[in-house]
């Protein structure tokens, strides 16, 4: 009788964690056999048993998803990892890849594509969808011309939105009010356009976008 393919499942969202195990348990020969909500359940679990293939949610919480794939790679190289997110831009995808995911998928493609996904990286290969796959490689092609990629090209039109208004020199509080979002929304945006520029601190992001800003009114 074929072994079943183990998986653990890592998402923060009881509700599309149990999705994903209903999607996954589809298939007569995969088997969940442990689901967890934060990296700290995720490490423990891993202590008591080791699946083939894990299912990371890119968003944790408080915490990044990332940090989960470089601790499995690092202590568990030969479990397989797909990166599941809400993020459709190209940074995070190549970001998960690089931190040693096998596969990076979007959460707004989960049902239909999940099991495709699963199956090219147990074949040994590495899983991205049509279009961020043709996006990736644009993004390489830009990167290696003449010009230079500008980081701000990465950021999504709503972070450019905020990234703009910080560089007028409004605050967190006040962009917020602005563009009738919650202050915890704004400081989400205003993380990931620190990551993306890679800017050590909200006073070098300020600094940054200011100058950013200045220059484009000479």
């Amino acid at each position: 009788m074929r072994k079943p393919t183990t998986f653990l499942i890592v998402d923060d969202h009881p509700l599309f964690r149990q999705g994903l195990v209903s999607v996954v348990e589809d298939n007569p020969h995969y088997m969940v056999i442990g689901q967890a909500a934060s990296i700290a359940e995720a490490m423990d679990l891993l202590e008591a048993e080791e699946p083939d293939m894990m299912l990371i949610d890119i968003s944790l919480g408080e915490e990044s998803g990332l940090e989960l794939v470089k601790n499995v790679k690092a202590l568990k190289p030969h479990i397989m990892m797909l990166v599941i997110s809400m993020y459709d831009e190209v940074i995070y995808a190549s970001t998960s890849l690089k931190a040693g995911a096998r596969g990076y998928l979007m959460k707004q493609e989960a049902a239909k594509t999940l099991m495709g996904a699963i199956e090219e990286i147990l074949k040994g290969k590495i899983y991205l969808s049509d279009a961020m796959r043709e996006r990736m490689i644009d993004t390489m092609v830009a990167q290696q011309s003449d010009t230079p990629l500008d980081p701000i090209d990465t950021l999504s039109a709503r972070e450019k939105e905020v990234f703009r208004l910080i560089g007028n020199g409004y605050g967190v509080s006040e962009i917020a009010e602005m563009l009738n979002l919650s202050f915890k929304t704004i400081n989400v945006y205003r993380d990931n356009i620190r990551r993306k520029i890679a800017v050590s601190d909200a006073g070098e992001l300020r600094k940054y976008a200011i100058k950013w800003t200045k220059s484009r009114e000479l």
